[in-house]
């Protein structure tokens, strides 16, 4: 029988800062403390008072990984704060610019963080060039990245912080040698891509624990920016209804609030969203890959890394179409007088569901709002997800290696500390 404590101190290869306390007693884990440590930077506080117009840019500063996902959520919940319809256009412009940043991000996240583990590397920069199937990982790498980057740039202005999204529509088009030089760059990776979701299926790492599944849900395809919020359990949400069913919870160890539906933990991100819409993906994604989406829905936590190797695809497809079918042309921004409303806007980061309110005055000026980011919503589960992983490693795993399997574990949600905080700190206590 064991009884000890871990203290994880820094997590490492994630976004933003973490530490994690645990406590075990007799072989039983009497708790374990997810702790984000960087959350509280008042960006909720320093919305009020500010002009509408100038709260997508603010907010996109929440975060600098996935800051185009929150400016989209941010101009959505003005626009339903200021009754503003955006164009068709508009629409499929930041479908577009969400599909930049999965290609980019979980690019980043795939092969930067979780792949190492895979290969036993402590960084995915001490992979061999000289070996050929981690030479062509790198090469892969980067090449994704850059198409994802230049997608977003060319349709959005930037892959981080985008300058061309605004409160009812956009500033900025594409061009036509622009859109054709993103084409090629997408059909060039799609190889890289179908790669990456086989070494990912073969990885060796499995956890599985029953648990809710949420996700926004589009009604007849598979995107990130529409639709209803969905569980696993059959539950369907309205946007505007969200905070009647996430239930806010205080952890007076972490900055982060945490969040849980009728009462338990839920997961958010690309595994709920391959459980819950695998049927809406692109058409070509599904003919590529069969066998990898038999798959799902699953409750095996890594194969979240799976379902962001498939989002990827997904996002290369879709864009390759849209950019090759539909013509883009200037169109006037949508502007419309300010009132007294609410709005709320959610869309699918790649992490998972986020959420955006905002309550704004008739002089336009913003009283309050509200920001609840995927990371937040996943602590608990993560906490639930550890305690299982460690009673079951203790018998047969030495203490020294439990920390590393616990970084494996919490790498394979692929969590933001940025939004809600660096990686880890375990304490044993």
């Amino acid at each position: 029988m064991h009884t000890f404590d871990l203290t994880l101190d820094r997590l490492t290869k994630v976004e933003g800062s973490a530490a994690l306390d645990i406590r075990v007693c007799e072989n039983k884990v009497e708790y374990a403390h997810f702790k984000i440590t960087e959350y509280k930077r008042f960006f909720t506080t320093a919305m009020k008072g500010k002009p509408i117009a100038a709260l997508p840019q603010l907010l996109a500063r929440i975060c600098g990984t996935c800051s185009n996902a929150h400016l989209l959520a941010s101009i959505e919940a003005c626009e339903k704060a200021l009754g503003i319809t955006p164009s068709e256009q508009t629409i499929i412009l930041r479908d577009l610019t969400m599909h930049g940043l999965i290609i980019r991000d979980h690019a980043l996240h795939l092969y930067l963080f979780s792949l190492p583990d895979i290969y036993g590397k402590d960084a995915f920069l001490d992979f061999d060039e000289n070996d050929p199937e981690q030479h062509q990982l790198l090469h892969d790498a980067f090449d994704i990245k850059a198409a994802g980057n230049f997608l977003a740039t060319l349709i959005a202005g930037r892959s981080v912080h985008a300058i061309h999204p605004t409160i009812g529509g956009y500033l900025h088009f594409p061009d036509k040698a622009g859109i054709e030089e993103a084409v090629a760059k997408l059909q060039a990776i799609r190889p890289a891509v179908l790669r990456l979701i086989k070494v990912f299926e073969a990885s060796p790492f499995h956890f599985d624990r029953k648990t809710n599944f949420m996700a926004l849900v589009p009604e007849n395809h598979y995107g990130y920016l529409a639709g209803s919020i969905k569980t696993s359990l059959g539950g369907v949400i309205p946007e505007e209804k969200f905070r009647e069913h996430l239930e806010r919870v205080v952890l007076p160890y972490s900055q982060a609030s945490a969040y849980r539906h009728k009462g338990e933990a839920y997961m958010v991100g690309s595994l709920a969203r391959m459980n819950l819409a695998k049927d809406l993906l692109h058409h070509e994604t599904k003919a590529s890959v069969p066998s990898t989406l038999d798959k799902f829905p699953s409750t095996d936590i890594y194969f979240n890394n799976i379902a962001q190797a498939v989002e990827i695809l997904h996002s290369v497809d879709e864009a390759i179409e849209v950019l090759s079918t539909r013509e883009i042309m200037p169109e006037p921004v949508v502007k419309t007088a300010p009132r007294e409303a609410v709005g709320v806007g959610v869309v699918e980061a790649p992490r998972g569901t986020l959420y955006h309110k905002v309550a704004m005055g008739d002089d336009g000026i913003v009283k309050e709002g509200e920001v609840i980011v995927p990371t937040g919503q996943n602590q608990a589960n993560i906490e639930e997800d550890i305690a299982r992983l460690v009673e079951e490693l203790i018998p047969v795993t030495p203490k020294e290696k439990i920390g590393f399997e616990i970084e494996k574990l919490i790498r394979a949600y692929d969590p933001c500390m940025s939004c809600a905080t660096h990686f880890l700190k375990v304490s044993w206590l």
